[in-house]
């Protein structure tokens, strides 16, 4: 049974003859967002699914427009090209890499250090309505998008799936990775910095491929509170569930909620509750979120003309791992839109260090493998300046039957490299769990 009938499509095909230049048109339709991604993707080059919080949904398959940055300026120049488009209400996806200059190595292929694209045909459900909005070039004929898009069936129910059988390996070994916690220590203690985060990777090699927008599906099923993302480019796809907003704007309203200091969740309410106070109680994790905070306030306040945050972090509970989390509101300033926000805080502390400059530098001499987007983000953006973009975090790069996992924790001057060790084995359950249930 096809997604839309056919006369959704003449509407759509009425709508786009009338028009010239980029032409776009809009229907409401009664499927969910992700059936449409779960058969569509696979037609495509490019593709995105998206889930907030707040139960909003965002897919995008293929591309009627994009643009790329990198280095220094990558974020004011994808932001310049978007808003050049003249379409403040249209809304793209964005996605960038942690390092400045992007991926270093040929795992993170097809995915640079930021782009924005606008997807050929994008569905965004909210509130109980879902649109249905298709983007053709001034340049491109009509019909195939609109063969392509008649073309999409509702997909298949899969009872039993087999994910096949997994080797799981560590890079770099524990041992190896624990080792360059005591010296990123040693460092601190010295002086040299505050903070830095160290990441570590596991790569997960099944007999069979991943199967996509199943494992994609249940981490929105068990992580309903975190930002769900896939992302396709060729035939890779990145995908997690975050549980951290680096930002939000509607109109001039910043909203940006920050997580450091981490602990597992307890066996039962009152180990729970045990765990959780002793989080608050903790010195070191206290320490560490403050840093986090007052860096982002510090490189937000030339952006706001009002900017707070309550003195005390609160608790952000997970269904393995939970963290100090502050939430911060702001009023930006005139003419500044969310990548001018993104351009001044990435990378946060939470994913970086402090100092920023000498954290990033020590992260590359120090680290063995490549983050790529892990610790960078993804969210969607609009030519207004508004948009929604959380950190990639808890996620995995899919590759056929192979995923490279990451996960990081943040290391201060009384960190413990095996409880450092533990809280990446938290952050690392999420995605292994679901990529290798049985």
């Amino acid at each position: 049974m096809f997604l839309l009938a056919p006369e959704e499509i003449d509407e759509l095909r009425a709508d786009l003859t009338a028009q010239s230049g980029l032409r776009i048109a809009s229907i409401d339709v009664d499927f969910d967002a992700f059936d449409f991604a779960r058969t569509g993707e696979s037609l495509v080059d490019r593709a995105v699914a998206y889930s907030m919080p707040n139960g909003d949904r965002l897919v995008g398959i293929g591309t009627a427009w994009s643009a790329s940055g990198s280095g220094e300026s990558r974020f004011t120049d994808i932001a310049d090209r978007l808003a050049a488009l003249g379409r403040p209400d249209l809304k793209a996806f964005v996605g960038f890499s942690f390092l400045r200059d992007g991926p270093e190595t040929d795992v993170w292929h097809g995915y640079p250090p930021a782009e924005v694209f606008l997807p050929r045909i994008g569905i965004e459900q909210s509130g109980g309505n879902t649109r249905l909005t298709v983007i053709i070039p001034a340049a491109d004929q009509i019909s195939p998008t609109l063969d392509l898009l008649g073309s999409i069936r509702h997909p298949e129910w899969i009872q039993v799936l087999d994910p096949g059988d997994h080797a799981i390996e560590s890079h770099p070994p524990v041992s190896e990775w624990a080792a360059s916690v005591a010296d990123a220590v040693d460092v601190i203690r010295r002086g040299a910095l505050d903070k830095v985060v160290l990441a570590r990777s596991v790569v997960v090699r099944s007999t069979e491929p991943v199967a996509i927008l199943r494992v994609f599906r249940e981490l929105v099923g068990q992580y309903p509170q975190c930002y769900n993302f896939a992302w396709k480019s060729d035939d890779a796809v990145l995908m997690g569930a975050s549980p951290e907003l680096l930002a939000d704007v509607k109109g001039r309203n910043l909203h940006s909620n920050p997580l450091a200091g981490s602990a597992p969740r307890g066996e039962g309410e009152d180990d729970d509750r045990l765990i959780a106070q002793r989080l608050m109680n903790s010195s070191k994790d206290r320490e560490e979120h403050a840093l986090v905070v007052d860096d982002l306030a510090k490189r937000l306040t030339p952006l706001t003309t009002a900017l707070g945050f309550p003195a005390t972090p609160s608790l952000k509970q997970m269904a393995t791992v939970q963290h100090l989390s502050t939430e911060i509101e702001g009023e930006l300033s005139e003419g500044i839109g969310i990548l001018d926000v993104i351009d001044a805080t990435h990378p946060t502390p939470a994913v970086g260090g402090v100092e920023r400059e000498a954290a990033v530098a020590y992260i590359h001499d120090a680290e063995e493998i490549d983050r790529g987007w892990y610790t960078g983000g993804v969210g969607w953006v609009n030519g207004a300046g508004e948009g929604a973009i959380c950190i990639a975090l808890r996620c995995g790069l899919i590759r056929g039957s192979t995923t490279h996992l990451y996960a990081g924790a943040g290391i201060v001057a009384d960190s413990r490299p095996d409880a450092e060790l533990t809280e990446t084995r938290l952050k690392l359950t999420p995605l292994l769990n679901v990529l290798t249930r049985h």
